[in-house]
């Protein structure tokens, strides 16, 4: 496991000092790869708070340029990036902020012909992706490499989260088997909202790295924001799920990255 630097001691020093965490939690952090898709209000500030927990790669995922309406949300970006690829200022602010770390930037979206790569490049994925065609991509690759995966959406005042472990919790077919018809670009969101659940999704994720504290494992995270409302709904594994039913094509032989490293 990478060992922690005197800059690294001190930069991480107020969580270190959490109970259950200390320096073994944090040497977890660094030696972590996640991967991060849809790096939008979501996404990108889940990643920003990875980068200052000391996760040492973070590998960010999106296609498309920068516009005026992704402003009011999007806080890795300035107005002058506009027009240009947001992908690159994300990995640019994320450096800046914190370079001890190492960020690498795909201006792409998840398609059929990169998710196995993504995934296998990494211990394990946040799902923070604008439509199902990229979520659902990135879910059978999780379950089919075995890798974790923190699945986060909002849509107007509403959210939900959960982390799916391939062979122990549902995975996303079987939390949603009939996928809403999302719109791609027209959704109505507040930048408090996004960041809201993003900083819940990077606790998550940094639960599950260093297995200092319970994840939502078969719990699924409801969010209503206009009422302040939480709610943890328990999920079920679907046996006949096409995904990660016991007729899927992928089988559990051996235990997770994240498994591995917290046992």
């Amino acid at each position: 496991m990478i060992e922690l630097t005197p800059t690294d001691l001190e930069r991480y020093r107020r969580q270190i000092t959490l109970p259950n965490f200390g320096e073994l939690a944090q040497k977890r952090l660094k030696s972590a790869k996640v991967l991060v898709t849809g790096v939008g209000g979501l996404g990108g500030t889940a990643a920003l708070y990875l980068a200052v927990a000391g996760v040492g790669r973070l590998i960010l995922v999106r296609g498309g340029d920068l516009r005026m309406d992704d402003m009011n949300r999007q806080i890795l970006m300035t107005d002058d990036w506009v027009g240009k690829p947001r992908v690159f200022k994300a990995q640019e602010t994320l450096q800046r902020i914190n370079p001890d770390i190492e960020v690498e930037a795909v201006f792409d979206y998840i398609t059929p012909e990169n998710v196995d790569s993504l995934v296998q490049s990494a211990d394990m994925a946040l799902d923070c992706a604008h439509n199902f065609t990229e979520r659902n991509l990135l879910n059978e690759a999780c379950v089919k490499w075995r890798k974790p995966m923190v699945e986060a959406a909002m849509d107007g005042m509403e959210a939900y989260l959960t982390t799916i472990i391939p062979g122990v919790t549902p995975c996303l077919s079987c939390l949603f088997p009939e996928k809403p018809d999302w719109d791609r670009r027209a959704f109505s969101v507040l930048g408090a909202v996004s960041g809201t659940l993003a900083c819940l999704t990077a606790l998550e994720a940094i639960k599950l790295i260093t297995g200092f504290s319970q994840p939502l494992l078969s719990q699924l995270l409801t969010i209503d924001l206009n009422r302040m409302e939480f709610a943890k709904r328990r999920s079920y594994r679907d046996r006949a799920c096409p995904v990660c039913g016991n007729t899927a094509p992928w089988r559990y032989s051996q235990s997770s990255p994240m498994e591995s490293a917290n046992k």
